[in-house]
């Protein structure tokens, strides 16, 4: 059985927790920060985890997580 690769792009995006959970960055806290209100920004510099949705997907591209 050959090796299977990791998704580069994938793995630049993803950590794994200690229990084999993912943890994500959250969307929209790149630029434009002028209309958006401090709490929302601050609630977006905090790491989340990957809903249970994705993991099968997700475990697809980095199997070696």
């Amino acid at each position: 059985m050959p090796k299977i690769k990791t998704h580069r792009g994938a793995a630049k995006r993803f950590r794994a927790t200690g229990g084999g959970r993912l943890k994500r960055s959250k969307a929209y806290h790149r630029h434009i920060f002028t209309k958006k209100r401090p709490k929302r920004k601050r609630h977006l510099r905090q790491a989340t985890l990957v809903d249970k949705t994705n993991m099968k997907s997700l475990e697809r591209l980095l199997p070696y997580i």
